[in-house]
C-alpha cells in the first residue's frame, strides 16, 4: 500500500514545483531580456534498509530556454540588445562576474555604467566602467564601444571610451543563479568576445510564451489532482485491510 503513496505523493511534490516554475515564467512574461527556465523529473530508485522496493519523483538538471526574445526598439541611446547569441557582463550584488541579456543601461551620479537595476557594466578587463561626467551625449556602438562627447566640446568632439564586454559561453557552460543572472559552473570569468553584436537603441524582450506557460499550469494542475487522488484512494484501500483484518 505504502508503495502507492510514496510514488504519489513525491509526484504531488514535483508537480507543484513545477507549478511554482511556470508560475515564475508567466510573472516575467514582459522582463527585458528574460529566459524561461525548465523544469524536468524523472523516477529514481530509493536506497535504503531493507530492498530497494521503492521509486519517487525526482527534480533532475533543470535548464532554461535560450532562445533569443523579440526585438523591441526604443530609440534610447543606453538601451542596447544582443543580436543573436552572447551575453553582457556585469557586476552581481555578491562581487562576481554575472551575465545578463538585460541591457537598460543608465549612468549613476558617480559616472559607473549600470543597469537600470543598479549592476555595474564590465569593461574587457572586467572592471566597472566609469564614464567622465558631465556628458552631454553617449552612444554604444554594435561591437560595444562606447562613444562620449561631454557638455561644452564641439558638436564634432568626442571621443571613444572602454568596450562593454560582452561574451559567447556556450549554453550548457552556464547556469541560472537564484538572482536572475546567468554565471559559468566553474566560477570562472569568461573572456571577452568581439563576435558579438549590440543592437543600440532597442531591447531584448523575454522570450516566454504566456499561451504556453499557461497551458503548462494547467496540465500540471490536473496531475496534481490525479496524485491526490491516487493519495486518498491509498488510503481507503489500507482502511479496507484493516477492516478485513478485524473481521478475520
Amino acid at each position: 500500500m505504502d508503495h502507492l503513496l510514496y510514488i504519489a505523493m513525491s509526484g504531488a511534490k514535483e508537480n507543484m514545483h513545477s507549478v511554482s516554475l511556470r508560475a515564475n515564467n508567466l510573472a516575467n512574461a514582459n522582463t527585458t531580456g528574460f529566459r524561461a527556465d525548465l523544469e524536468q523529473a524523472r523516477a529514481m530508485q530509493a536506497f535504503g534498509e531493507g530492498l530497494p522496493s521503492r521509486v519517487f519523483a525526482m527534480t533532475e538538471s533543470p535548464g532554461q530556454n535560450f532562445a533569443a526574445g523579440p526585438i523591441q526598439t526604443t530609440g534610447r541611446d543606453l538601451d542596447v540588445a544582443v543580436a543573436g547569441d552572447g551575453w553582457l557582463a556585469v557586476e552581481a550584488a555578491d562581487g562576481t562576474e554575472a551575465y545578463t541579456r538585460f541591457g537598460n543601461l543608465q549612468v549613476s551620479a558617480e559616472g559607473l555604467l549600470q543597469t537600470s537595476t543598479g549592476l555595474n557594466v564590465l569593461d574587457d578587463g572586467g572592471n566597472p566602467i566609469v564614464l567622465p561626467l558631465p556628458l552631454e551625449k553617449m552612444e554604444i556602438n554594435k561591437d560595444g564601444t562606447i562613444f562620449a562627447r561631454l557638455e561644452g566640446e564641439a558638436p564634432n568632439g568626442g571621443a571613444e571610451l572602454q568596450r562593454i564586454k560582452t561574451v559567447l559561453p556556450a549554453n550548457d557552460e552556464i547556469e541560472k543563479g537564484n538572482d536572475g543572472l546567468f554565471r559559468r559552473k566553474d566560477g570562472e570569468a569568461e573572456p571577452a568576445s568581439a563576435q558579438v553584436q549590440l543592437i543600440a537603441g532597442a531591447l531584448e524582450g523575454s522570450n516566454v510564451n504566456p499561451i504556453a506557460e499557461m497551458t503548462h499550469l494547467i496540465d500540471l494542475q490536473r496531475r496534481f489532482e490525479t496524485q491526490l487522488k491516487m493519495m486518498s484512494h491509498a488510503e481507503e484501500n489500507d482502511k479496507a485491510h484493516a477492516q478485513l483484518l478485524r473481521i478475520g
